[in-house]
Formats: C-alpha cells, structure tokens, sequence
C-alpha cells in the first residue's frame, strides 16, 4: 500500500462543512467518521448511529476525536445530514476505498442499481443508487444518487466516466446494453458483457447473425441407426454354433 494513502479521518477533513461557527460543537471528521464506523457495524438509522456511539465509552470517542468524550445526539445527525454536502461524502469515502484496492487488484466492475430501503418518506420516492461494485475486491468503488428526472442508463454515462476502467471488465443488466454505454468503456480501454433482451430484436438478430456457422458448411449428417439382426443372419456377430465330433476326436464346425 502506498504510504502516502491517506486515512479515513484525513479523507473526511476534506468535506466542506456546512455549519456556521456557532454550530460546530463536534468537529465535522469526527461526525462523519463516527457515522461512517457505525454503519460499518450495522447501524442502519440516525438513532442507531447515536446509540452506538454512546454505547461505545471515551475510547472510540477520543480517537475519532471527540474532546470532551461526548458524542452526538440523533438530532445532532439529522440536521448534519440534511446540510451535508453527499456528493463531497460519496467522493471522499470512494476515494479512501479506492486507496486500498488498487486497480491491479480487480479486473470486474458490476454496475447495478437499488432503491434504499426504508429511504421512502410518505410520497416523495425513496432515495435510489447506481454502484459500481467490484466483486473480487467486495468493495464499492463508485456510488451515485440517481435523480427522479434521469434514469441509470444516463447515470451509468457519468459514473463510467470518473472510474478506471482500462484493462476491467464492467457488467450489468440488459438495462446498460445501449450504444453510448459500450463506447464510454471501449474509449476507457476497458470490454463489457452485457445482456440482449426481446426487446432489442435489431441488436439481438445481428448477434445471432454474427455468431450463426457459415452458410457454406453443409449440417453434420445424423447417424444411421444400427439395423437389429434376427438370428441366422450372416452378417450378425455372435457366439459360434457348437461343433459335430468328429471320428477322429476333432471337432467339425457345422
């Protein structure tokens, strides 16, 4: 690993802070670490990110840098998170993953996209993802919120586009398999395998056409089933008939 990669509290000192000076009782690293470490742990809520922290004493809070061994309150996350710029956050954690799964590592890239759970909030649509994961390194190396106005197909063009992808391998549904895809990754040096659906019937004649034996070659004939020999018949391979003595003491084939 280089050791110049930077750490995930030097990373998140990256992150613009939102919050004037007279709402700046926690440092903004020590917010988001603390954040970022409890939803490593399974913490999926603001309320249970601020129960972790309290549950975990003045040795975690120390050294995520929390001088007075205090940590935040749920309300504390909820307005942090609701100022927070989260294209900052998604560039800063990206990059301390990407730090440590160099790209010689894996050559895979899977695109795929999900609605959070529990991101609904009474009619305003729940909060939906792009990611690019690479399986051989099980880490996400890319993330972007998808807005209601757009789709993953358009998303997919800028995430291509800030990911390395010469020599990798990217893969995704038949959502993907659009022309402009295939050339933003071919452009990056990097080959794609993605599916072909009904619902291209041009695209997927072409395929077919392109892989189809050539037209010159004659089909393989089928083989001719084995004739079923009745006994008696000269040509049937068996046992040999029994032999008549002869006067002698040999045998005489009959």
């Amino acid at each position: 690993m280089n050791t110049a990669t930077l750490s995930l509290m030097e990373r998140l000192a990256q992150v613009p802070d939102p919050r004037g000076r007279r709402g700046q009782r926690y440092p903004l690293p020590s917010l988001l670490a603390l954040a970022v470490v409890a939803m490593l742990s399974g913490m999926t809520s603001l309320e249970a990110i601020a129960h972790f922290g309290r549950l975990r004493g003045p040795r975690l809070t120390h050294l995520l840098g929390f001088r007075d061994g205090k940590t935040p309150s749920k309300a504390t996350y909820s307005r942090l998170f609701a100022a927070v710029d989260t294209r900052a956050v998604e560039a800063v954690l990206t990059a301390w993953v990407r730090d440590r799964c160099p790209d010689e590592r894996w050559r895979q890239l899977t695109l795929d996209g999900k609605t959070l759970r529990g991101s609904r909030d009474g009619e305003a649509a729940g909060v939906h993802l792009l990611t690019a994961f690479a399986p051989e390194v099980a880490a996400v190396l890319g993330q972007l919120r998808v807005e209601a106005r757009t789709n993953e197909h358009k998303a997919a063009l800028e995430l291509l586009g800030v990911l390395p992808l010469h020599g990798k391998v990217v893969t995704g549904d038949a959502m993907f398999t659009h022309r402009d895809v295939c050339r933003a990754i071919t452009d990056a040096g990097g080959d794609y395998l993605l599916p072909v659906r009904d619902n291209q019937p041009t695209l997927r004649a072409d395929l077919e056409a392109a892989f189809a034996p050539p037209a010159t070659l004659s089909p393989p004939t089928a083989a001719a089933p084995r004739a079923v020999l009745q006994h008696g018949d000269a040509r049937r391979q068996g046992a040999r008939p029994p032999r008549a003595p002869h006067p002698d003491g040999h045998e005489l084939a009959q």
